[in-house]
């Protein structure tokens, strides 16, 4: 495996390891650097590409996973210090047997628009406006302010408005699921939310779920089933008068 930054297409730094790979990078980054990680093939693996995002275990199809450093808008939806500072620690290895274990298997706090190969993966059809902080990515990063809205730790998946929205959730590979948690943006009384929404699944089964005025997890579970990936749609919105229901986090349990 080896992890990359890379400078108006040129390669500044780079490590490599058979199953375990480290770099320190020493320079702050500027707009435009990328960071890029090839994988030895398709397989599980626990990284770290930021510190303050932290370790992270996802799935490799085995291409190349690259993702550009945000600056301006586009770091709206990051801590403050995320990609800051003068030395950055990037690391990845084979992901350990035991931690595959039942778990929330929808988080990857390194989703991004480009990303096609590192699961799982978020995208909707519509966001807010086309900014970060209302970007498909933030349902799946791990954070579960609600009280608020905008910008990090509120960064959340903002929908315009629009009751045709659809999340879409790609796992990358087959897994087996039984437990979703949803928090929903409860930002009160700027907020409205969802009285339900149906999830649909690679298997073709359907799922809706009940869902209130809450500022917390709101938690539906089913009997085992075997999927690749799931949408959310069909979302209702409440009678409140606000008009801006949002999700902040999806969570998604299993093996």
């Amino acid at each position: 495996m080896k992890i990359e930054i890379l400078r108006a297409g040129c390669t500044i730094a780079s490590a490599e390891g058979k199953d375990e790979a480290y770099l320190v990078f020493n320079e702050e980054y500027k707009e435009g650097d990328t960071i890029s990680f090839t994988p030895d093939g398709e397989g599980y693996l626990t990284l770290q590409f930021d510190a303050i995002l932290g370790r992270s275990t996802v799935y490799t199809d085995g291409s190349r996973y690259d993702f550009t450093i945000p600056f301006a808008e586009k770091h709206a939806c990051y801590h403050d210090a995320a990609f800051k500072g003068s030395r950055h620690f990037l690391w990845a290895r084979k992901a350990y047997e035991w931690e595959l274990g039942y778990r929330n298997i929808a988080i990857n706090p390194y989703d991004a628009h480009e990303n096609k190969s590192l699961y799982p993966h978020a995208s909707a059809n519509i966001e807010t406006r086309g900014e970060s902080v209302f970007a498909a990515r933030n349902a799946i990063d791990g954070i579960v302010a609600s009280n608020g809205h905008g910008e990090w730790p509120w960064s959340s998946w903002g929908i315009n408005r629009d009751p045709e929205a659809e999340l879409t959730l790609d796992f990358g590979r087959t897994v087996t699921i039984d437990r979703i948690i949803v928090y929903t943006r409860a930002d009160f009384p700027h907020d409205a939310w969802w009285d339900q929404g149906t999830f649909t699944f690679s298997d073709g089964s359907t799922l809706d779920m009940k869902l209130e005025k809450k500022d917390g997890p709101q938690e539906i579970t089913f009997p085992a089933k075997t999927i690749s990936s799931l949408k959310l749609s069909k979302l209702i919105k409440s009678s409140d008068p606000s008009p801006f229901p949002a999700l902040i986090q999806l969570e998604v349990y299993g093996r």
